[in-house]
Order: structure tokens, then C-alpha cells, then sequence
């Protein structure tokens, strides 16, 4: 049978050799496929579960809202 006719079981099939010669190759690509799939899948899925995101650290430090005090010698 050429692999015109049925290129589903010639895939499979490939993929079952690969991973029995080559299983870092077959199991790189299956990993692989899989990132862009959880990419959507997992968001809606921790969503349910009730995961909220986490505040975002803040970028720069507030400063008082007082004058300032001039620092004099090593007060510091």
C-alpha cells in the first residue's frame, strides 16, 4: 500500500518506528506539539479551578508624601 492512499496509517506508523529507534527525536516532537495546544487549553482550565493572578510587584519605590528632610553628616 502506497502512502498516498491512507497518509493517517503511514503517519502512525512512521511515528511508532521513530519512537522505538529514536524516542529523544519522537518524544521532543510530541512535547513540542504540545506547548502550543496548552497554551490555550490551560488558562480557562486554572480559571475554573479559581486561580486569581497575583498583585504585580510594583516597578518603583513610592516616595512620602512629606517634605523632605536634608541629610546632614552620617545620619543616614
Amino acid at each position: 500500500m502506497s502512502s498516498i492512499g491512507n497518509p493517517f496509517r503511514s503517519t502512525f506508523k512512521y511515528l511508532q518506528r521513530q519512537a522505538h529507534e529514536n524516542p529523544t527525536i519522537f518524544f521532543a516532537i510530541i512535547i513540542g506539539a504540545v506547548g502550543p495546544v496548552a497554551v490555550v487549553t490551560v488558562p480557562p482550565i486554572r480559571r475554573s479551578f479559581g486561580w486569581v493572578p497575583t498583585e504585580r510587584i510594583p516597578s518603583t519605590f513610592p516616595l512620602p508624601d512629606r517634605p523632605r528632610e536634608q541629610v546632614t553628616g552620617y545620619d543616614d
